[in-house]
């Protein structure tokens, strides 16, 4: 398989985890919008209200995720495949003698015609070392001396 049909596989299957990370955020929001609407007023009182701020936390978290969410898609949404360098950047598959990086956003590990690659972005501890480095660089990262062995 082409580097190219690699990435386009990852680029794939990276929107395919964040579609359905916003699938199950949507659906957790309609639900608590449809439980918050349908709490009536019993003469429990403090138990009425507890529940109502319960689901207004669950609201709020979701709101969270769904924000956490919206920088995936607009990370996606600037990496060209296509592109090809010498220099590590956001949409570069980076092989190395331990293991196969996709530059992008964390979604966490694929299998692709059988050889693993990690989803990851570049805020994370491995993609800030990653990003801007070149074929044949080192980098240590959790004590282990890692190196470049290809960049797509």
């Amino acid at each position: 398989m082409l580097q190219i049909e690699i990435k386009k596989e990852l680029f794939k299957q990276c929107e395919d985890f964040v579609n359905n990370r916003l699938q199950t955020v949507e659906d957790i929001i309609s639900s608590n919008r449809k439980a918050l609407h349908s709490e009536t007023k019993s003469s429990a009182g403090d138990k009425h209200e507890t529940g109502r701020a319960m689901l207004q936390l669950e609201m709020e978290k979701a709101g969270q995720q769904l924000y956490g969410i919206t920088q995936m898609k607009t990370i996606l949404a600037k990496i060209d495949i296509s592109k090809t360098s010498e220099v590590a950047h956001l949409g570069s598959l980076i092989e190395t003698n331990s293991a196969n990086y996709f530059l992008s956003i964390s979604a966490g590990q694929f299998t692709i015609k059988g050889n693993n690659y990690f989803a990851i972005s570049v805020s994370s501890p491995i993609g800030k070392l990653l990003l801007g480095k070149r074929i044949s660089d080192t980098f240590v990262f959790n004590g282990n001396q890692i190196q470049i062995t290809n960049i797509q």
